[in-house]
């Protein structure tokens, strides 16, 4: 399985992306098993807060370019990633990233549609898009800009700049930066104080905070998905994928 569902703890399911050979890059397999785990850990009574983090030494270093472009690429962001993004949205419990390593891609995507981030302190993130002439997508535009502003939510995604712990922590985009060594612990840790409260007040307290902007993310996922249509055709796009598999600097044209 390329996602492992496990107890975390007293109420804590621990969600584990499996694929630490390619710094638990998602393919269609992952996109499949992530939904059906978050949909287990919603439906279960006895969950009551959770946690998610990847294997090995990444958390999540975005889609798997091997696993080839998908020329439907609106269809599937709206739906197989879309499926568990809303489904972590929408969970009336609390989630937390713990994220462990490499956090690039949909895999940042991933971490800020969480509730509550704890990142060890050698970890990072990275809007890599433009890098291979693609778009952020999952909502990732609207929810970067919710958490830093514009300009510098812009700046990182043109830039495609490595964001250090230290300055995710500054910018607000984690709660937590802890040794690597503690990270998991503290987040499990995290997630069972949590999980002593009143659940249907925790429950109420997320629907109402997501409901504050819920139609702006879900609107601003599908407008990145159309875009990215668009981004995926271009030559620029396929140079980047071929440089990136090739180590090599891409040469973008514009076309």
């Amino acid at each position: 399985m390329t996602v492992r569902l496990e107890k975390g703890g007293e109420a804590v399911a621990l969600i584990t992306l499996n694929r630490p050979q390619s710094l638990n890059a998602i393919n269609g397999q992952m996109r499949r098993d992530l939904t059906d785990a978050m949909r287990k850990v919603s439906a279960d009574e006895a969950v009551r807060a959770v946690v998610v983090t990847g294997e090995g030494r990444g958390f999540c270093a975005g889609a798997d370019v091997g696993d080839g472009i998908d020329g439907n690429i609106e269809d599937t962001l709206n739906t197989e990633y879309g499926a568990f993004l809303t489904i972590i949205q929408t969970c009336e419990k609390p989630v937390i990233a713990a994220v462990n390593g490499p956090c690039a891609g949909i895999g940042m995507t991933l971490a800020l549609t969480c509730d509550l981030r704890v990142m060890s302190s050698e970890a990072y993130m990275m809007m890599a898009f433009s890098n291979i002439g693609l778009v952020p997508d999952g909502g990732l535009s609207w929810l970067i800009t919710r958490e830093i502003g514009y300009a510098r939510a812009f700046q990182l995604a043109v830039e495609a700049e490595k964001i250090s712990a230290a300055r995710c922590l500054e910018l607000g985009l984690v709660n937590r930066v802890v040794e690597p060594e503690r990270m998991r612990e503290n987040a499990l840790e995290w997630a069972g104080s949590l999980a002593e409260r009143a659940p249907i007040a925790l429950a109420l307290t997320k629907r109402s905070f997501r409901a504050a902007a819920h139609d702006g993310l879900r609107a601003a996922a599908a407008f990145e998905a159309m875009l990215q249509k668009t981004a995926i055709a271009t030559e620029d796009c396929r140079e980047g994928v071929m440089a990136l598999m090739a180590k090599r600097k891409p040469q973008f044209k514009g076309r």
